[in-house]
């Protein structure tokens, strides 16, 4: 049974005014207390200089992405990944994660698409887009949609504005071309990608800053042409 998220409004956050020392803090001190007890010591800190600036920070990137990419969810009470980690097929069993992070995806294919990622540790801030861990439909899909969109593809990820912010996309790629592509396609470099997605990394100091919220949204306008293409595709 899918669960609804209820509507927010804009006044049940504070405006985003960068996120507080304290919040970097409290994530370097849970590194080194990766415990049940002492979270729960430390719950309140979490709550007030953790997830509550993150969340603020989603809600006062609603305006904006609502210009530029107004079919993706933008919903602090959704966008928000938990701070508890999954430990059930992983050899670290710590219970939470030593960062605060959001993902962005279109409100019809909730986790199934390609979005915008940001994430706030301490020393590295991460913002960026595309689709991580694509499964093998959505990877036949992307790369049927390179190959018979060559040119809009190009267009995209190797405009001056995308390759002065990102260099490249990135991700893993395969050695050889994947099966069905004859080997001189011409989009050959492409197709060999099993991930797709393109970022910035800055340091931990930018993001106390109210400037990180343009600095984002800036990252995300620009990707927003190359994550529309993968979510077409798919």
């Amino acid at each position: 049974m899918k669960t609804t998220v209820p509507n927010f409004d804009l006044d049940m956050f504070p405006p985003f005014d960068g996120f507080p020392k304290e919040g970097l803090k409290f994530l370097k001190q849970l590194k080194k207390n990766n415990n049940r007890e002492w979270f729960g010591k430390n719950k309140s800190r979490y709550e007030d200089f953790v997830k509550l600036p993150m969340q603020s920070l989603i809600a006062s990137m609603k305006p904006e992405m609502a210009k530029f990419a107004p079919e993706v969810e933008v919903n602090p009470k959704k966008n928000l990944f938990r701070i508890y980690r999954d430990t059930r097929f992983s050899k670290n069993k710590t219970p939470y994660k030593t960062h605060v992070a959001a993902y962005f995806m279109p409100k019809t294919k909730w986790y199934e698409s390609a979005g915008f990622y940001v994430h706030v540790a301490p020393g590295e801030v991460y913002i960026g887009g595309g689709i991580y861990m694509p499964d093998g439909k959505q990877l036949k899909l992307i790369r049927h949609a390179i190959a018979n969109n060559a040119k809009d593809f190009l267009t995209i990820v190797g405009s001056a504005s995308f390759r002065k912010k990102f260099g490249a996309i990135e991700g893993a790629k395969l050695q050889r071309m994947p099966l069905g592509f004859p080997q001189d396609h011409m989009m050959a470099d492409w197709l060999k990608y099993k991930q797709f997605f393109a970022g910035v990394t800055l340091k931990e100091e930018e993001s106390l800053s109210p400037k990180f919220l343009k600095k984002t949204l800036d990252v995300f306008r620009e990707l927003h042409p190359f994550v529309k293409f993968l979510n077409d595709a798919m």
